[in-house]
């Protein structure tokens, strides 16, 4: 039997609420015990786990239906099993990103892709970028981007299958001089 599940339409791909901030938490901590999570996330397992309660319902309702600035999509299948999640950030014009890069555009950004491995392969990912791609669009982003570790080519792959693009931008990990990740780029569409 294979490990791999077909997702078809049994999988509801939404928005996060506010009060679902145990699951957000309980898969972000499986996110970061992912074999690559030291390549996909800045964050840690054991940073994570220490962090308050309070801490997840803040990041929770911040990122939630309704919330502006932000929207934390996730597929939840039968059971109620939480399979994947991507996040979004509206960074705007003439502020400052998380690199300390100059934003020169509004744009999404977007962090926090994860889908269980029992669950990819299968069309999830893609339905999971549709969402928050769809959202970014309606919050009238110029594009949206994400920051890919230069090793890790699964990500890379991913992101180019759904139209990303590199931009050329580089950026240095702190603490980490022979490491870093790269910019990948997708442009609003034409109406």
């Amino acid at each position: 039997m294979s490990s791999v599940v077909d997702v078809g339409g049994t999988f509801e791909v939404r928005a996060v609420r506010a009060e679902e901030w145990p699951e957000v938490k309980a898969l972000r901590l499986a996110a970061l015990r992912d074999p690559v999570a030291h390549l996909a996330f800045l964050d840690t397992y054991e940073a994570a786990a220490a962090r308050s309660d309070s801490y997840w319902r803040e990041r929770a309702a911040g990122a939630a239906e309704g919330a502006a600035g932000a929207r934390q999509v996730v597929a939840v299948g039968p059971g109620g099993v939480w399979a994947g999640t991507a996040t979004v950030l509206v960074e705007e014009a003439g502020t400052t990103d998380w690199a300390g890069f100059p934003v020169e555009r509004r744009q999404g950004h977007v962090v926090g892709v994860f889908v269980r491995p029992e669950f990819r392969g299968r069309g999830l990912t893609e339905r999971i970028f549709t969402a928050v791609l769809a959202w970014s669009w309606e919050t009238g982003v110029e594009r949206v981007r994400l920051i890919v570790h230069e090793d890790n080519e699964r990500a890379q792959g991913f992101y180019r299958k759904v139209g990303f693009a590199p931009s050329g931008a580089v950026v240095p990990l702190a603490g980490r001089p022979d490491e870093r990740e790269l910019e990948f780029v997708l442009e609003r569409p034409s109406a």
